[in-house]
């Protein structure tokens, strides 16, 4: 709460000050009531138009009371709210980059954004009442038990049978479902934001929603819970219902009982009428009791949340970092697992890239090559071994100038729904235009620049173009250039090139790279021929590795994999006629 925690304090002292009003005008509009059925029963220096002014004065007390003990709450819970937000986005922006590896960002938005709003509910509107419901049945119930004690136990008895009903609904299931009717929500935004991203794909092969099996089934899910959990609540909040306002049933007999039996009969009917008054207070308190556990429960499901989201091993930072002397890389016997599996994604990893050198990984999808080159910037700790850079592991790099140091060009290109100077700057803010120019021709996107109305300052996506895969790939080495990086880390970049755009990112990656320490994933093995170096990885480790030819002639892994590209190269489509009897 920051500065404003002052303002909570004052919430509940408001709160609590609001419900005393409230309870002022029953007891006036009783001595009304009386002076009227019993004339002279009013005390000495009273009478009915002062208690009429003082019970509507109360009133409206109870009412800006509670007004400002809404609006300090509010105050105050607006600054939780927003502090939840920053610190959490700040805790998020320090994660590992694998945590967004497993992590979706539909998942992250849902339990930062919703639980946040959940917790400022919570303190705004729930927590206020907290006072009254503790401190306006007590000041009933003794104010029930001194007017008349009969006429009292009488509008306790269903009034207890209700609390036990609510005590009864809200037991340790409502908890267990609240946690379930959370995961249920997360699930479903997820599923969601999959779906709403799939749907160019569903829309080109012309299915329905039902081709996003996933979406529907947590719907379903969602649906069949929350209806079985609402059937469970049907009979019990029924059986309340009718206790919680039944209890003129209860009052209207033993006051006619009373009556007959030589009570004084305007005394009684004034009690009478009295009761019928308060005892609604004290079912809108068992409400208030009811709605405070269930958000008790949902506020403390949504801290615990943000907890477990934010709870990822963030990435430590040395006490005593060090710079790495030049750029080589080095991988000694190095081991990891990803979170919650046994098997090992690389084993025993054991190489080193020299300076200025370009080495290349190869293998089958899967074997572990993504993984090698991700472990370098850490976007996830080794469990095993130890990787280095200039001498330094790289745990004792501090991760500003780690990141620095590197340069990643990916097979998805990641672009910002801004323009394209901003998009290439990302690589060096401060970076002039002159520089970004360079850049932009070293990266082979002049001719896209050129023929965009705005040049640079076209915006990229719905608001203003949009761009192929091979053009976003040459906008990303534009941004990878201008950064300028000793080391480079290349996976797969022209996966989703066609031949044209292809070259052109070919002769932007040999500018990216002349001169830097590269270490790059090739599934086109006609890549790779004239590296320094080939790792051959198979199934999380080094099976073979050598150069292009020393790998060939070995006759191994390497030998029939580039065997099997070399058929794939020259298959061609044939042709074969087939006589039908």
């Amino acid at each position: 709460m920051g500065g404003r925690r002052i303002l909570f304090p004052l919430s509940l002292l408001l709160s609590a000050s609001s419900s005393l009003a409230g309870l002022v005008p029953y007891i006036l509009i009783w001595f009304i009531v009386r002076e009227l059925l019993i004339p002279g029963s009013l005390p000495e220096g009273g009478g009915i138009a002062s208690f009429a002014v003082w019970a509507a004065v109360s009133a409206v007390s109870g009412v800006v009371l509670y007004f400002l003990a809404l609006m300090s709450s509010h105050l105050a819970a607006f600054r939780v709210e927003s502090n939840i937000r920053k610190d959490a986005m700040k805790r998020v922006v320090e994660m590992p980059l694998g945590f967004f590896e497993s992590t979706t960002s539909g998942r992250i938005r849902k339990i930062i954004d919703d639980n946040a709003g959940i917790t400022h509910s919570f303190l705004a509107h729930q927590l206020p009442d907290l006072a009254a419901t503790l401190l306006v049945p007590v000041i009933a119930a003794v104010l029930i038990f001194a007017i008349n004690w009969q006429l009292g136990l009488a509008c306790m008895i269903p009034l207890i049978i209700a609390g036990g009903t609510m005590m009864y609904m809200m037991n340790t299931s409502s908890r267990e479902f609240m946690r379930k009717y959370m995961n249920s929500l997360e699930e479903m935004n997820t599923e969601a934001v999959e779906y709403v991203r799939g749907i160019p794909v569903v829309k080109v092969f012309q299915q329905t929603i039902y081709s996003f099996k996933n979406f529907h089934r947590s719907i379903q899910n969602y649906n069949s819970m929350v209806m079985a959990y609402t059937r469970n609540w049907t009979r019990p909040m029924t059986f309340y219902t009718v206790m919680i306002n039944g209890f003129a049933y209860f009052l209207a007999p033993v006051a006619i009982l009373m009556m007959t039996h030589g009570n004084d009969w305007a005394a009684v009917l004034a009690d009478f009428l009295f009761y019928v008054l308060i005892t609604p207070v004290f079912s809108s308190s068992i409400m208030k009791s009811m709605y405070l556990v269930q958000a008790v429960g949902q506020a403390d499901e949504a801290v615990g949340r943000l907890e477990n989201l934010l709870s990822y091993t963030k990435l430590s930072v040395s006490m005593h970092p060090k710079s790495p002397e030049n750029c080589d890389i080095e991988f000694r016997n190095v081991s990891f697992s990803y979170p919650g599996t046994c098997v090992k994604a690389v084993d025993g990893i054991d190489f080193r890239l020299p300076a200025g050198k370009t080495y290349a990984l190869v293998g089958e999808s899967g074997g572990g090559k993504t993984t090698i080159a991700r472990l370098i910037p850490r976007f996830w700790e080794a469990d095993e071994g130890h990787i280095l850079i200039g001498g330094v592991d790289v745990r004792d790099i501090l991760p500003q100038e780690l990141m620095d140091n590197i340069s990643f060009v990916f097979q998805q290109t990641r672009l910002f729904k801004t323009s394209l100077l901003e998009n290439i700057r990302y690589g060096r803010p401060e970076a002039s235009l002159e520089e970004v120019e360079r850049a932009v021709d070293a990266a082979q996107c002049r001719e896209i620049i050129d023929r965009l109305p705005d040049g640079l300052d076209t915006r990229i996506g719905t608001e203003g173009t949009w761009l192929s895969g091979g053009e976003q790939q040459r906008i990303a080495l534009a941004r990878a250039i201008l950064k300028n990086a000793p080391i480079i880390v290349l996976d797969e970049a022209t996966a989703f090139a066609d031949p044209e755009n292809e070259h052109l990112i070919q002769q932007a990656l040999h500018r990216l790279t002349k001169g830097k320490t590269v270490l790059m994933i090739a599934h086109r093995l006609s890549s790779v021929t004239d590296v320094d170096r080939i790792l051959v990885i198979d199934k999380g480790k080094i099976a073979e590795q050598g150069t292009h030819a020393e790998l060939i002639n070995q006759s191994g892994v390497y030998s029939r994999m580039w065997d099997e590209y070399r058929r794939s190269v020259n298959w061609t489509l044939g042709k074969k006629e087939t006589e039908y009897a």
